[in-house]
């Protein structure tokens, strides 16, 4: 990777890293946008009310809210995105059922304990970052004066874009992953020739890790996009399809052929790298393998394997019985019998090997 792609993707990756570290948190955020995606009741509300220059309020209802909620007037009627403008006009908070099916509540005021700490300068997101905090409940505020809507989720703070922008950013990050799925491409394909060869190294491995955790990364940004963008966007989510491939199952196989027993380990540990010490190959050499980069390596043959017809049984039994690629590859027909037990599955076997190994060097797709 230059140093112009790798400041390219350092700038994306950090700037878009405004949801929770941890993944149960992210997926609950992400779940939570779902609700609030173009296409759903409660954006076409939230548009309306930013389209006629209204402010609002909106508190999810948990067993916590209660606390914190005074007076109002209870409505508890099916919500409407209608139904929720017209109740806009009225000053206080509109409380909303946890699922959002039911406007309970509208004219209500909100007294957060004035102890904790927000950001916000106005009254109304004041109140709303406050009674997220203190509730753990998602609340909307609307702001007439800047135009903004800005969600508060427990300790979270997210604005929401419009549908345009979000579409504009989702393009230009689909073509720095275009960008990463092509060096990716090229770093396989030799690791491939290496691997048939019996000439992979440490550090051809370690490069092919990294560049498969960037595309990973860069894909969750764009699949965030595709949540806020709901129904808007559906050429984006076409296109990460056919980017992202089967890429989490080459990545599970590359590290079963050089770890093992250990590769879901491996995994996890990958998962959890600081984007900047992923960025250095060096710290992958030492983390997962604990080995200089040039040494020598040797794959059990499974992935590439798993490239044939062959069957995944028997995959498994030729990596138990010569230990790794080039064993299989020289071993002889006498050998192999005693996996296939017919002479058909040995010619069959061969035939696609020849196979592999042919499309391998003239450097066509294996995929």
């Amino acid at each position: 990777m230059t140093e112009v792609q790798e400041k390219e993707v350092k700038e994306l990756i950090l700037s878009e890293q405004k949801i929770p570290e941890k993944r149960d948190l992210e997926k609950e955020f992400l779940e939570m946008l779902k609700t609030i995606s173009p296409g759903t009741a409660i954006r076409s509300a939230l548009d309306d009310l930013l389209n006629a220059y209204m402010g609002a309020l909106i508190v999810f209802e948990n067993e916590a809210t209660k606390e914190v909620i005074e007076r109002g007037f209870k409505i508890n009627a099916k919500f409407s995105p209608q139904r929720l403008v017209e109740l806009g006009k009225m000053d206080g908070a509109i409380i909303l059922s946890n699922d959002g099916k039911k406007i309970l509540y509208a004219n209500t005021l909100l007294f957060p304990s004035v102890e904790i700490s927000t950001k916000e300068t106005g009254t109304r997101h004041k109140a709303a970052e406050r009674t997220a905090k203190q509730t753990n409940s998602l609340v909307i505020a609307v702001s007439e004066r800047k135009h903004k809507i800005t969600i508060y989720w427990g300790n979270m703070r997210y604005e929401l874009k419009e549908s345009s922008e979000i579409l504009r950013r989702a393009s230009e990050t689909l073509q720095v992953l275009e960008k990463q799925r092509e060096s990716y491409d090229y770093l396989i394909s030799n690791l491939n020739i290496l691997e048939m060869s019996g000439l992979v190294t440490v550090n051809d491995v370690c490069n092919v890790l990294q560049r498969l955790e960037i595309i990973k990364r860069i894909s969750s940004i764009v699949k965030r996009y595709l949540i806020e963008l709901g129904k808007e966007g559906i050429v984006i989510s076409m296109r990460l399809k056919e980017l992202l491939g089967n890429l989490n199952n080459d990545e599970e196989t590359i590290l079963l052929d050089y770890l093992g027993p250990d590769h879901m380990n491996a995994l996890e540990m990958l998962e959890k790298m600081n984007f900047d010490f992923l960025l250095e190959s060096g710290n992958i050499s030492r983390m997962l393998f604990e080995e200089l980069y040039d040494k020598p390596m040797f794959p059990k043959g499974v992935r590439l394997l798993g490239k044939t017809k062959i069957l995944g049984r028997y995959v498994n039994s030729l990596s138990a019985k010569f230990s790794n690629l080039s064993g299989i590859l020289s071993a002889k027909n006498e050998e192999l019998l005693e996996v296939f037990e017919k002479n058909e599955m040995v010619e069959f076997f061969n035939t696609e090997i020849n196979r592999l190994r042919e499309k391998i060097l003239m450097g066509k797709d294996i995929r």
